[in-house]
Formats: C-alpha cells, sequence, structure tokens
C-alpha cells in the first residue's frame, strides 16, 4: 500500500514539475504531455533498466499513466496569471517527486533482495533521472547536477531503506517527509556542495 502511495504522490508531483517547466520555456501542448510525461516515468525506467527490471513494465502502471494525464490537464488549463506564480510550487512539487521515487525506488530494489549499493543507486536514479530527461528535454543545465544540494538526498533515503532502518510504513512516510523538507530547506538556503572551477586563459 505503501508503494502505491508514494507512486501516486511521485508521478502527480513530476507530472506537474515536468508542465511546469514546458510552459516555462513555452513549449505548445502536445510538449506540454511529452515533458509531463517523460518527468513522471523516465526515472522509473532508468531504475528498471539498472536493476534488470524489464522496461515494459511501466506499461503495466495503466492507472499511473490516467493519473499523470489528468495532473498535466489540470496544469495546462490552470489560470496563466496564477502560474505566473508556481516558481516555488515547481520547486515544491519537484522535491516531493524526489523523495517520493527515491524511497519508492529504494524499496523496490531492496524487496528485490539487492545490495545496499544497488537499493542506492535505485533510489538516485528513480529520484533524479526524470528531473535529469526533463531538464535536458527542456534545453537546460540539469538541476540535480549543479544547483543545490539535490541527489544527496536520494541517496540518504537509499541508504536508511537499504539498511533497514525504515520498513513499516509510518517509518516510510517519516523519511518521505524528512527528505521532502530537507530538499526544500536546501532551495530556500540555497545549500550547496563544493564546486571546483576550471580557469581558462
Amino acid at each position: 500500500m505503501t508503494w502505491e502511495v508514494l507512486s501516486m504522490i511521485g508521478t502527480i508531483a513530476f507530472a506537474v514539475s515536468g508542465a511546469i517547466v514546458a510552459m516555462e520555456e513555452e513549449y505548445d501542448i502536445l510538449g506540454v504531455y511529452i515533458l509531463g510525461i517523460v518527468t513522471a516515468f523516465g526515472g522509473g525506467a532508468i531504475r528498471n533498466l539498472l536493476i534488470g527490471v524489464p522496461v515494459s513494465a511501466l506499461w503495466e502502471q495503466g492507472l499511473f499513466f490516467q493519473i499523470a494525464l489528468l495532473s498535466i490537464t489540470a496544469v495546462f488549463l490552470f489560470p496563466s496569471n496564477l502560474l505566473k506564480h508556481w516558481q516555488k510550487w515547481g520547486n515544491l512539487f519537484d522535491a516531493i517527486g524526489l523523495s517520493a521515487f527515491a524511497i519508492q525506488g529504494a524499496m523496490y530494489a531492496a524487496n528485490m533482495n539487492h545490495p545496499l549499493s544497488a537499493v542506492i543507486v535505485a533510489a538516485v536514479m528513480t529520484g533524479i533521472g526524470g528531473g535529469i530527461i526533463r531538464d535536458l528535454l527542456a534545453g537546460r543545465k540539469p538541476i540535480v547536477l549543479r544547483a543545490e544540494i539535490y541527489a544527496v538526498w536520494a541517496i540518504l533515503a537509499g541508504l536508511i531503506i537499504g539498511l533497514k532502518i525504515a520498513i513499516l510504513p509510518w517509518q516510510l512516510y517519516t523519511l518521505f517527509t524528512l527528505v521532502t523538507v530537507l530538499r526544500v530547506l536546501s532551495y530556500t538556503f540555497d545549500w550547496k556542495l563544493p564546486t571546483k572551477k576550471l580557469r581558462t586563459h
């Protein structure tokens, strides 16, 4: 049950996030739907490839595709003057999607009895894969690789689940809240990992 709820939350959050980015880039209605769908399901497709699940398993998620399409439609029909204030909402939905999908991906790998390293990779790729594909298709530098601390929170979720610190539903929902809050704090207060610039002459 927890897996389905997190999948639903992540699907809605990333579909909305993708649709908002598409509208910011002034894509047409088809572009909005494509970017929303790719953002919602891209991370899961990458995860499946990495942990040995057929990518075709995605097509069995008919309900989630319907939820994603409804979410994108709702955003597209939302009044434009209100969408102007949605930069912060876009970030919030992105944080929710990261958290839900990172935990869901880690649970998926853990249930297949994969080692800790695979659980962490599954958490990271499910959590950030859709966002990377979204940003690349929108012609942006992937936020997960350059901006505030992002993928670290997916690694944290994978570590906690891989070490079986969070197993029960209430523990998983607590972890979901924690990761979401940490991601929101990291972009609110501009927490960053160290970077090194190469000087060019």
